[in-house]
């Protein structure tokens, strides 16, 4: 079974070059027309999701070869295909980057590639970089170039000279600091907390119009994933049972995918805000995503009433996952990057400090008990606990060195690794079950 849509995979040179931004304009832009738009974005990453989904409408979840796995890659574009006008995707970092890189995703479905290129202080060396961009890979499918952050209509001309033989020159979208989002250690500042965000997608989108960034790419094919037809839907294992779901501006690193999973295993979810001062609802289970706890201590610490609830849930024997964020705040303490410490929830002996570089980064696998669940790692605190780990997760590029520690006590699982529950859907059901 296969259909068709016309879809692009917006790649750059590097990180920093304006993807989301510009990714998100598109979606804007054509959404503004009446189109369905879908987004992905390639590989693990919470917080450009949250953009592309304010501005195209839509959830946004990742496409990984190896973390959500080829054929679950395949089956969700097929079935975006089938709803949508449009598709697109956000590459991350450089389209070359990583094992497996952007470049893989593109070639393995057919996506035709779109090059953003920063071009600001930059002039005919823009068409020798696309043009290694365009020929390094000659099976990959490229299908032009866009000009960011040009400095006049001038410059965008002499850009578009300067292109290469055989590609198409989509158009220059000058410099303009107003369209960007504002980031901080983790990267771009959560979209709730934006406030005029959707002024700023709709300057973004007025924006290529004006650059010319308007045509549509032309269609592409998306085939059903391999026995999609013929494999029945898998039993619900979580059928009737509630889970508590932290989620607020401390806690929000959750992909709809998980989300959803959930729900398709027949969970209720319940999600309660612990900053806000909540108490935990009446659940069977409990899910502390990741987030920004370090910039919400003082009102974490005041919640005695949900960390008393925790304890409670805990002791009784039900399961808790905590994961990155989530794992900090069941420690003992945590302190920002000034070394302002406070009090956290205790179930997990331990303290953590926010540090100045990077602390964990990669694509990792969890080896559990119940099975190995992929995903990826991305923080920079530094955490000292007094608990020895079940197990250390496994690197995807198998570099040997030792990946992030998993503990557990009772049926409370604590890691920094930030899973995709579909990935192993029996180890990941199995982790709330009761």
């Amino acid at each position: 079974m296969s259909v068709s849509c016309p879809a692009a995979f917006v790649a750059a040179p590097a990180s920093g070059q304006g993807k989301t931004t510009v990714t998100a304009a598109m979606a804007r832009y054509h959404r503004n027309r009446g189109l369905r738009v879908r987004v992905f974005k390639t590989g693990p990453d919470f917080l450009d999701p949250m953009i592309l989904e304010q501005a195209s409408g839509h959830t946004v979840d990742p496409l990984h070869l190896w973390m959500v796995g080829e054929e679950a890659c395949r089956q969700m574009l097929f079935e975006a295909a089938q709803e949508a006008d449009l598709i697109l995707v956000e590459g991350s970092m450089g389209l070359f980057d990583g094992d497996p890189s952007g470049a893989d995703l593109a070639v393995k479905f057919g996506l035709p590639v779109l090059a953003l290129v920063d071009a600001s202080g930059m002039a005919h060396t823009f068409g020798a970089i696309v043009h290694g961009l365009s020929t390094w890979r000659p099976e990959m499918p490229f299908v032009g170039v866009i000009a960011n952050r040009t400095g006049s209509p001038g410059h965008g001309r002499m850009l578009r000279d300067a292109m290469p033989e055989g590609v198409h020159f989509f158009g220059a979208i000058q410099r303009n600091e107003a369209l960007s989002v504002p980031d901080r250690h983790l990267g771009l500042v959560q979209a709730g907390e934006v406030e005029d965000l959707d002024a700023r997608l709709e300057a973004a989108a007025a924006a290529i119009a004006e650059a010319g960034v308007t045509e549509l790419p032309a269609p592409v094919t998306f085939t059903a994933a391999a026995g999609a037809d013929e494999t029945p839907a898998p039993a619900a294992q979580l059928d009737g049972l509630r889970i508590g779901i932290a989620r607020d501006a401390a806690f929000a690193f959750t992909y709809p995918g998980n989300l959803a999973f959930l729900q398709e295993q027949g969970a209720q979810l319940e999600f309660f805000s612990p900053v806000a001062g909540d108490g935990l609802p009446a659940v069977d289970a409990v899910w502390l995503p990741g987030g920004y706890p370090e910039l919400h201590l003082d009102a974490l610490a005041a919640n005695t009433r949900l960390q008393a609830d925790l304890a409670a849930h805990h002791a009784a024997g039900r399961p808790i996952l905590a994961e990155c964020g989530g794992f900090l705040y069941l420690l003992e303490q945590l302190a920002d990057r000034d070394g302002h410490g406070a009090a956290m929830a205790g179930l997990i002996p331990g303290h953590a400090q926010l540090e100045d570089k990077l602390q964990g980064l990669g694509l990792q696998a969890a080896p559990l008990p119940e099975g190995e669940l992929r995903g990826h790692t991305f923080h920079h605190t530094r955490a000292e606990v007094g608990l020895e780990p079940i197990a250390h997760c496994t690197r995807a590029r198998g570099t040997g060195s030792t990946g992030e520690a998993v503990y557990r006590d009772g049926r409370l699982t604590a890691t920094y690794l930030h899973a995709w529950f579909p990935s192993n859907p029996e180890a990941a059901a199995a982790l709330f079950a009761s």
